[in-house]
């Protein structure tokens, strides 16, 4: 166990030496070069360690999908789904489209790393799983609404399901989009400032 820890010390070290060096530094973009100073990462360790944040993130994420689009699929089978009506159907079967996609979209990185693995393709793989989660979170989020519309409307009546519907949906997008986005934007000067 302790040859292997040392090795993996020795693999660091040399991979280390190497992106110091001033012909590969000056190639590094500004963000790998401040996450080197800063983290002690290499690019290539920088796009380990955010495929995996993102797989952990999608994990998180493909609970709930996975749990709505279950329900979805169960309520079909109900004697009462033959009661709904246009609107409640059309509800539904969006709730169930965006929630099928969701889930695509919230299982393709596993399948991308998949295709993709050995080719020497990870920069890539990251940028197009980031935004293939993205998306799939999104859609998650119109899925989750959809059926609470539907919810709402067959215990309430429409126009109050309308109103909290709508209102859930804000409540995502704040949290899930409108917060994030605010810090993001308030560190872009500290970003701009530090070049």
């Amino acid at each position: 166990m302790a040859r292997h820890g040392s090795v993996n010390g020795t693999i660091q070290a040399a991979e280390a030496a190497v992106w110091s060096a001033p012909s590969l530094s000056e190639s590094m973009s500004e963000d790998d070069r401040w996450n080197y100073r800063m983290r002690g990462e290499t690019p290539n360790q920088r796009l380990d360690r955010n495929f995996g944040e993102l797989l952990q993130e999608v994990r998180v994420a493909q609970v709930g999908v996975q749990a709505l689009l279950a329900f979805l699929l169960a309520v079909a089978f109900t004697p009462r789904f033959g009661l709904l009506t246009v609107l409640q159907r059309d509800a539904y079967v969006t709730s169930l489209v965006l929630g099928a996609g969701a889930t695509a979209l919230l299982i393709a990185p596993a399948a991308f790393h998949r295709v993709v693995f050995r080719r020497r393709l990870k920069r890539e793989m990251v940028r197009a799983c980031s935004r293939l989660a993205l998306v799939g979170l999104i859609l998650m989020m119109l899925s989750i609404s959809m059926a609470m519309l539907l919810i709402l409307d067959v215990v309430l009546d429409l126009r109050i399901a309308l109103w909290l519907s709508g209102g859930l949906l804000c409540w995502f997008s704040l949290w899930w989009y409108v917060l994030p986005l605010r810090y993001r934007w308030r560190a872009r000067p500290r970003v701009v400032r530090r070049h």
